[in-house]
Parts: C-alpha cells; structure tokens; sequence
C-alpha cells in the first residue's frame, strides 16, 4: 500500500510517543484515525482531545465498522505489542495491511530529504533542537520527535511538502534501518539494547550498516568520541565541545544558561545561549547548529532561535523551583546518561545536596548495566532506587534494583516501592531532588512537586 492509497489508520499501541506523531501525521492529512492502547495517559488523553478515538481494551467490537474494511484500511503497530494481541491477530489473519510503526516511517520520509538522527541516548534532545531550528528557515521541515517539545507541546511538526523532513531514528528493534536519510547525525554509541543485539559488536555492526545508508552526496555527521568506533566508509563530519569540526569555545555558565562561541570550519556564533542546562545538551546543540549551518541558516537567526528553545519534557525539566529547593525530572535511563546528567545538575548546584530517585528501566539492562548504573547514582548525595520497571519485559531471576544497591559505595542509599516514596522523603533533607528513569516514574513527579510544593511554599492562613 502506498501513501496516497490510505483512507484511514488504525493504530495497535498508539499511546506510545512514536505511535503518537504518526497518528497525528495521518490526522493532520484528513485521513480518518483510530486505535488501542493498553491503558489511558496524558498522549491517549490529548489525541482524543484532537478528535482521535481511542480505547483501552483488546475487543473488536471496540473497533469502528470503517477500520474493519480492508481496502484503503492501514493497520499500524508497535513491536511492544504482545503476540496473542486479540486485535492484531485479526487484523495480521485476516489480509489486512499491517505494518511496523517504523516502516510507516520509512514510507513517509522516502520522497522527501531526509535528516535522521540516531544514537543511544540524546536523539531526543538532538532531533526537536533541529526541529525548532529548520521550522523557522524559509524551507521550514516537518519533524518527527520522540519526545513532547516544550516549544509546541507536541511530538509532531507538518511542514509544506517539499519541506526536509527531520527523524528520530531509534535503533530499538533495527527500526532505523527502514529509513532512507540524506543526512545522517550520530549523537553516541554507547551499549544499549543488548536484549535486541546480543552484543555491543552487532550493535556497532548494524549503526555502521545504518551510516553507510547515507547516499554519497550526503553527510554524516557524528560525535566525535563515537566516531572512533566505528568505520562508516566515508568522510563525516564530527563535533563535541573541546575536539571536532564543529565546537564550543569560550563556554561559560551566566545565570543558569550555558553561553559558548560555537565554530564550524569559517562559521563561528559568537554568545549561543542554551537556556535549557547540560554539558551534554551543549553537545546536542553543536550538533543541531551544524544541521542548520548546512541547511544554509544565518548565524544570527541561529543564535535568536537557540536562545527560545525551552527543550523536550522529562529532559532536564524543571518542576518545580523554590529559593530553597528544586525539583529536576530527566528520562536518563542509561548509565552514560545519568553520569551526564549528574554531572550538570551538580556544576549548577553546587555544594547543595542532591536528592536522586531512580527507577530502574527493564530487567536487561539493569542486568547488563547494573555497575554503571550503581557508579554513576554515586554522584549524588542521597539516592532512592524504586522498584524495576519491566515494559515489556519478564522478569529475570536474581535482578532487581538490589543489584544495582548492593554495589553502590555511597552509603545513603535506600530501596523503597512507589507507595511509600512520599512518606520516605519525609526522612530526607531535601534541596535539590532529581527524578531519573524512562518508565512510569513519571507518574509520580506531579506527586513529589505537590509534596514538595505543599513543604516549602505552603498556603498560610489569608491564602485561604
């Protein structure tokens, strides 16, 4: 089936932030959209809002009569759905087009160009940064983004047709060898996915695979740390702060923004404001900035729109601020990404305490990470490890968020499930807290603002 063929889309898994954009695209384009989700959220909540029906349990007669004709009929789903799913079985049994979320994707950004950006972890951050770069050029860009950017409250951007379109390119399942870029960034290479890859070599293997994707009139553009690990087969681009084509002198912190001089062979931005903190997000932003002087942006524009970006939700999201404490909520769920996380939050702090809560994200990883993991949350002053969360996982005998306690050195540490996180703060000095995880921790950080909220600015008695 083709693009232009589709009448209508039915989403199996739509909640999720992939699936969400996607339902949105085919929305936007007047195309009738529908789907399943196994429970309700804030994305499920919104889509409805927009006019998309959604439900929650597995049963076809949930299903519009109009999704159950196959001709002009586009059945999209995620590879997290279970194999017994009672919808896709039908769908699969039955002739139906069905399709991985990631080979819609690819059918979307094959006549278009193309910038997919991959990596390990701040793919993210990279991607929404470009996003609110190219979509203020006079070519403007559709975008696909694994995250809620702040700057639109949305994962989604819908440019003209003859826009770029810019991708996350997530690596998870080889979902990002479907894509067919023109300009391919590599944000890092770090081990991940193992339960997909097996090892960190085959997942070296298929990045290299994915690189070398990038036609010859292309660009590829790569952290410059991650460069040395693999052998595209062609000549890239590289950035990081101190060592690359494209880095950040003169970088300096003022007022909680980090202010560098960015330089890229003759271009140089002279004072890029980053409002939105991190060593690694400065990083991101080399990254992004280089896209847009590619793209044929002026520096100054640059500079003005990187100095608007708010950033991407549950990305070093502040939630809550008090002159004395804060509330700091981050999706790092890879040791490398706590360790840069930390690191941030800390050059900002100062000596005032950090607080970190952590959970967990698939029994795998903490397995494979567990070391990582427990020399990194080192970083902070106080650390409480909830309970794993599983997504799509089983759990493996003898993991839990004890593997990664037992070989931490930092001795304030506890282990507590979720019912009892607010009641255990109450034993805490509490000044800078920080949320980390990717599962459903953050359910739990309006909870702690409100705790938070309620100890250090509460209602005196004329507020009543």
């Amino acid at each position: 089936m083709k693009l232009n063929e589709v009448n209508s889309a039915y989403f199996i898994g739509i909640g999720g932030i992939g699936m969400s954009a996607l339902a949105r695209w085919f929305h936007a384009k007047g195309k009738l959209v529908a789907g399943y989700d196994k429970t309700e959220s804030d994305l499920t909540k919104k889509l409805v809002e927009e006019g998309i029906e959604v439900h929650y349990e597995d049963q076809l007669d949930l299903i519009d009569d109009k999704f159950l004709e196959k001709e002009g009929t586009l059945i999209v789903y995620t590879p997290a759905i279970p194999q017994d799913h009672i919808e896709f079985n039908y769908f699969r049994d039955n002739g139906f087009t069905v399709m991985k979320r990631s080979e819609v994707l690819g059918m979307i950004t094959e006549n278009h160009f193309t910038i997919a950006v991959a990596g390990t972890h701040g793919k993210t951050t990279t991607t929404s940064m470009i996003a609110h770069l190219l979509s203020h050029s006079r070519k403007g860009c559709s975008a696909f983004v694994g995250g809620i950017m702040a700057n639109t409250g949305t994962n989604l951007i819908i440019g003209d047709d003859n826009a770029p379109v810019v991708v996350e390119a997530d690596e998870y399942d080889r979902s990002f060898m479907r894509l067919n870029p023109n300009y391919t960034v590599i944000t890092s290479l770090d081990p991940d996915h193992l339960d997909i890859y097996g090892d960190e070599t085959a997942m070296l293997d298929t990045y290299e695979e994915f690189v070398k994707k990038t036609p010859k009139d292309g660009k590829v553009l790569m952290y410059s740390d991650a460069g040395f690990k693999i052998n595209p087969g062609n000549k890239y681009i590289s950035y990081a702060i101190r060592h690359g084509d494209a880095v950040a002198d003169a970088l300096r912190i003022v007022n909680g923004a980090f202010v560098f001089t960015y330089r890229y062979g003759m271009e140089k931005i002279s004072d890029v404001h980053l409002e939105f903190p991190g060593y690694h997000n400065v990083e991101n932003a080399l990254a992004a900035i280089t896209v847009a002087v590619d793209m044929g942006m002026e520096g100054r524009e640059i500079r003005k729109l990187m100095r608007s970006y708010k950033g991407v939700k549950r990305r070093f999201e502040y939630v809550f601020r008090s002159p004395h404490a804060t509330l700091i909520d981050d999706y790092a769920h890879h040791p490398e990404e706590i360790n840069a996380f930390l690191k941030s939050v800390r050059s900002l702090a100062g000596k005032r305490k950090i607080t970190a809560i952590f959970q967990p994200h698939l029994y795998s990883r903490t397995n494979d990470f567990k070391k990582g993991f427990a020399e990194a949350l080192d970083k902070a002053d106080d650390v409480i490890l909830l309970d794993i969360y599983p997504a799509r996982e089983e759990p493996i005998e003898g993991v839990s968020s004890k593997s990664i306690y037992d070989l931490m050195e930092n001795e304030n540490k506890v282990m507590v499930t979720k019912d009892y996180l607010l009641q255990e703060l109450d034993d805490h000095n509490l000044d800078i807290v920080v949320t980390i995880g990717a599962g459903d921790i953050d359910r739990e950080v309006p909870k702690i603002a409100e705790y938070m909220k309620n100890k250090f600015n509460p209602k005196s008695e004329e507020d009543e």
